[in-house]
């Protein structure tokens, strides 16, 4: 019996030593807010989209300086979600991340400007490291100051610096260019009826 105390003692530090805060556990949605068409629903521990295009926003609390890490699979190469980060206000409707915050893209299928890692027809991925429909994916995102570093599967993926020059935008659904802030809220897409991704753990590192 000693032993084992000893051995979860010793778990747990590790895992306090390396300061990951689950924000998303697959037991609930509580501190999570939807805004627009669809949602996320909790399936046998699961976060999974369903139709949209929504927004599932984390309202307790605002991030910089932090690395957010999203575990995800996708049940076609056409899947289609992201992962909003930067916004500044609660938002009010499912684009109010495209506009005022960064979605860092999820969809394998998408050309370099938006597929999986993407800063969505901001800033392209340099490499596709996305596993096949069906299989985990863990997706670790770092805020430092206005930087923004995107890792898939434990690759460096994409480093977008706002300070640089951008891609002209010709799309009406495409991000407004402009400044973001250094701080804010993140969210998750849910795009639209003919797309499945699901979660299975968000968390968070500062």
């Amino acid at each position: 019996m000693r032993k084992v105390l000893v051995c979860l003692i010793a778990l747990s530090a590790v895992a306090s030593a390396q300061g990951w805060k689950k924000i998303f556990d697959g037991t609930s949605l509580n501190g999570w807010k939807h805004v627009g068409p669809g949602d996320l629903v909790l399936e046998n521990g699961v976060m999974v989209t369903s139709g949209g295009m929504g927004l599932l926003w984390y309202e307790l609390e605002r991030f910089g300086n932090t690395t957010v890490r999203v575990v995800f699979k996708t049940d076609g190469a056409r899947g289609n979600s992201g992962v909003y980060i930067r916004m500044p206000e609660a938002p009010h409707d499912p684009w109010y991340g495209v506009h005022n915050g960064y979605e860092v893209q999820i969809e394998a299928g998408g050309d370099d400007w938006h597929c999986t890692g993407a800063i969505y027809s901001l800033s392209k991925a340099a490499k596709r490291v996305q596993k096949p429909a069906g299989e985990w994916n863990t997706m670790d995102i770092e805020l430092k100051g206005l930087i923004t570093t995107v890792y898939v599967n434990g690759e460096k993926v994409n480093e977008f610096d706002p300070s640089k020059p951008v891609p002209e935008r010709v799309k009406w659904y495409e991000p407004i260019r402009g400044p973001r802030a250094e701080m804010g809220y993140i969210g998750i897409q849910n795009h639209d009826g003919a797309s499945k991704v699901s979660f299975k753990e968000i968390s968070v590192k500062r």
